[in-house]
């Protein structure tokens, strides 16, 4: 009886193939294997959406699509080509809130987490590279720190969808199923920044629910804080304390937040196809909702493509600054943006140092704020170059679209369904790269520098 339970060896064949995957991964550096990570779940969620259980009776999904629609769950996008109440089976859309859960929490979290609750040991390696995708200083403590991430995201998730449940069921009479399902639904989608919605119209037509839009817009806040945020908030009742990195996350949040509402008030109070016809109450939600989701969720209480081309431009500058680092959603993140302003504030006051919350930012910090925002605009502005000689559409939309894919947003000025073959693998290209790409590219840069051998003489230039 003991031998038909123990565990049989494995085949030569299974053997070598293992030692070669193992010597092929130990090649890999961390980000690259974070790379992969994304990329095998996009390869996954794709195999799953082009399946006919995922599409409704009567519908059918094109490979093209089924990647765009798996890359802008993992990458929590919310760009769709399809429409997601009407085209998806239960099962499809059981699998692209899998998929979000997913991405939202990211690759090397959640297989830390299945390696945990599988009773596996934790290799240096694996702390490593979960190091790299939590952004962690020290591997000391990731697992802690992980199962720490799962606890807290079940927690808010489980809140979020029970406040959502009880609008659902008593108010809108959707039967307990429906309303169990789309509570789960939009509370994940909200928290991880993903924007996907069981509803045509995103939730416009729950504008003036207060209690709706004030859980979504929480969920997207929180979200986007950032783990690291949310844990130091945590602890601030016990040491009264908060780190650097955290202040600047919340000031940068707040501030934008706030901004963004006014500005979008001043615009669109006079707008008929927007808020103009809504009363006061409902006009603050609706540019407060709209200046939050942004910031990479991609929800929408009103239509986008009916904005004043002022907001769209100042929703295009949101997008591109995103959330904070560590969280679920994308762009180039608070901290980058409020590290490029210290630097230009430094500049202008002739200082040597940039200097935030009484601290001195390392030199090196801000060069690697700068190639962060520098290839991030460089990607935006190819692609939107490539896109305005293949899809003949306005220029303005086809920036915002490509912008909102960067920071995996998901708004949209209603051009994603019109995109051709090529404009939807540019796009699915896009929101890959925004997800990984300048996340990546910063990890990569962490990497302890060589000392130089020989350093050039030093000559100055004139710049401005």
């Amino acid at each position: 009886m003991q031998n038909s339970l123990s565990k049989k060896p494995l085949s030569p064949e299974a053997t070598k193939t293992k030692n070669i995957i193992s010597q092929a991964l130990s090649k890999l550096s961390p980000p690259q294997i974070l790379v992969l990570g994304f990329f095998i779940m996009v390869c996954i969620g794709t195999s799953l959406l082009c399946l006919p259980q995922a599409t409704a009776a009567g519908k059918s999904t094109s490979f093209i699509d089924a990647l765009f629609t798996a890359t802008s769950a993992v990458c929590v996008t919310g760009l769709i080509v399809k429409d997601t109440a009407t085209h998806w089976s239960h099962f499809g859309k059981t699998v692209i809130l899998i998929l979000i859960q997913a991405g939202g929490l990211g690759i090397m979290t959640m297989t830390t987490l299945f390696a945990i609750l599988l009773g596996r040991q934790i290799t240096l390696r694996g702390r490593l590279v979960a190091e790299e995708a939590l952004g962690r200083m020290s591997s000391s403590g990731i697992v802690k720190l992980v199962l720490t991430i799962a606890g807290t995201t079940v927690l808010i998730e489980a809140t979020g969808a029970f406040l959502l449940f009880i609008r659902f069921f008593f108010n809108y009479e959707y039967t307990w199923y429906r309303a169990i399902y789309h509570a789960i639904f939009h509370s994940v989608s909200a928290f991880c920044n993903a924007g996907f919605s069981l509803y045509t119209t995103s939730l416009s037509q729950f504008h003036s629910d207060s209690l709706i839009n004030l859980t979504v817009m929480s969920l997207i806040v929180i979200g986007g804080l950032g783990f690291g945020v949310l844990i130091d908030l945590y602890n601030y009742r016990r040491n009264r304390k908060l780190s650097l990195q955290s202040k600047i996350v919340l000031r940068t949040s707040f501030f934008l937040i706030l901004i963004g509402a006014l500005i979008l008030f001043l615009l669109e109070r006079d707008n008929a196809s927007t808020i103009a016809a809504m009363p006061f109450l409902d006009q603050i939600k609706a540019v407060l909702f709209q200046s939050i989701t942004p910031r990479t969720a991609g929800f929408n209480t009103v239509e986008t493509g009916a904005l004043h081309q002022t907001s769209i431009l100042l929703l295009m500058v949101l997008m591109y600054i995103g959330a904070s680092p560590g969280s679920t959603g994308g762009g180039i993140k608070t901290t980058t943006f409020s590290t490029l302003l210290a630097g230009v504030a430094a500049a202008v006051r002739g200082k040597s140092d940039a200097e935030m919350f009484d601290r001195r930012l390392p030199v090196s910090l801000m060069w690697k704020a700068l190639a962060v925002a520098t290839i991030s605009l460089a990607l935006i502005i190819s692609v939107t170059l490539v896109l305005q000689t293949t899809e003949g559409m306005r220029l303005q939309d086809i920036l915002f679209e490509v912008i909102s894919a960067f920071g995996t947003v998901g708004l949209s000025t209603g051009v994603t369904s019109e995109l051709s073959s090529v404009g939807r693998l540019l796009i699915t290209f896009t929101m890959f790269t925004g997800r990984v790409g300048p996340f990546t590219l910063a990890m990569a840069l962490t990497a302890r520098e060589k000392k130089a051998l020989l350093r050039y003489p030093q000559e100055g230039i004139i710049i401005g």
